[in-house]
């Protein structure tokens, strides 16, 4: 007869085989007691207690993972997809975008709303605890009020040239005078990030103080670049010895792109699948005349480029206070009516440029609709290529 004895094994089960033991079902975690004889009412009593604590710490262990996992997957979202709205007041004030903010929001931050703040502030913890800080600035935007749609993306890399990031960049939207603009740019730094922060902060207030900005953009443009440059140039021990290049884009309504520059950033549009680059890249060896009569000269040395007293190269910056005698802050400016065969149009510093032409860049990203996985895609490209400067892309696409 086959029985139980007091180990739980099934006697005889095992005779065939001694290895195969067979255990007893699983007992509920659950004893009835009505079903239990009185002498045993207590133990069951406490086996239950025991089932109970020991499910609830399951249920527990349970709770505290899928807590642990929905943070990370927050974390993660976070670095994939910042959120836009308050980007512009990121902890890390390098390499940071402003995005467009509603006028109610500005009242409510005005108000002394703390909201944003303590947003901020979690999210920069859960980004510090979870993710690599140094990973790259990338994030997208689209206009809200134009009816000719634009939508831009952008991603910043740091360098391997052994200094600290010193590009910024410019990504937002603002309504003025009943007209939304796209203000785009890129700022690459030398000699430290004084400069470039300075621009990114200010320059875009200053062209559109200018009172003849909506009726002669041009000339408002190139008297905001000279007027930024003198308060640069008188403000040396604040913003420092250093300098920077520039690439400005402005859309008015999603009609009409206005593009300035000064130095080697550079601006290329895709029309019909064609790249036409906008800007001009100032080398020294093409305005020695300018600087030779300015009492400066250009170095060329052996595997090197073209330098200005043998040390820039660049012939026009904003900054750099002991090479201003020579240099110039006078930006090229171009204008740009908006039509259907106008796709979109690539900003981007030197670091990119030196690895990629102007044509390769436009085949890269043309079949790519989304601007921000554009802009990531050139970036990747040039540290493919072994650039070493830091990199800053932004891609504005039109009629979308």
């Amino acid at each position: 007869m086959v029985g139980r004895d007091d180990t739980g094994l099934v006697e005889g089960a095992g005779k065939s085989n001694p290895r195969r033991k067979v255990r007893r079902r699983r007992q509920p975690w659950w004893v009835p007691p009505e079903k239990t004889p009185g002498s045993n009412a207590n133990f069951i009593l406490s086996e239950n207690i025991h089932r109970i604590n020991k499910s609830i710490s399951f249920i527990t262990q349970d709770w505290l993972l899928a807590e642990f996992s929905c943070v990370l997957l927050l974390a993660v979202s976070i670095e994939l997809a910042p959120f836009a709205k308050y980007s512009s007041f990121s902890q890390r004030p390098r390499r940071r975008s402003y995005s467009y903010v509603s006028d109610m929001e500005k009242q409510s931050v005005a108000a002394g709303s703390t909201y944003p703040k303590k947003r901020t502030e979690f999210l920069s913890m859960i980004k510090s605890v979870f993710l690599n800080s140094s990973s790259p600035d990338t994030g997208k935007g689209r206009s809200k009020l134009s009816s000719n749609k634009v939508t831009h993306g952008f991603h910043l890399v740091e360098g391997k040239s052994g200094h600290d990031m010193e590009d910024y960049h410019v990504a937002e939207y603002r309504r003025e005078k009943n007209h939304e603009l796209g203000l785009f740019a890129i700022f690459d730094g030398h000699l430290g990030d004084g400069v470039a922060s300075y621009l990114r902060d200010n320059l875009y207030n200053n062209i559109l103080k200018e009172p003849s900005f909506w009726e002669d953009p041009q000339t408002a443009i190139k008297s905001a670049y000279r007027s930024t440059d003198k308060f640069i140039l008188e403000n040396l021990t604040r913003l420092g010895p250093g300098g920077s290049t520039a690439v400005t884009a402005i859309v008015i309504d999603g009609k009409d792109l206005w593009v300035a520059n000064i130095g080697d950033s550079r601006a290329v549009l895709c029309e019909r699948g064609c790249a036409n680059q906008l800007t001009v890249d100032h080398e020294p060896h093409y305005e020695r005349k300018r600087i030779e009569k300015q009492g400066g000269f250009v170095t060329t040395l052996p595997g090197d480029v073209p330098r200005v007293n043998g040390q820039l190269a660049v012939a026009r910056a904003f900054g750099d206070h002991s090479l201003k005698a020579h240099l110039s802050s006078e930006p090229d400016v171009r204008h740009v009516p908006i039509d259907p065969s106008i796709e979109f149009v690539i900003l981007a510093s030197d670091g990119l440029w030196k690895v990629i032409k102007n044509q390769e860049a436009v085949d890269l990203v043309k079949p790519m609709k989304d601007p921000q996985a554009a802009a990531k895609r050139l970036t990747t490209e040039a540290l493919a290529r072994k650039s070493k400067d830091d990199i800053s892309c932004i891609v504005i696409r039109f009629n979308c």
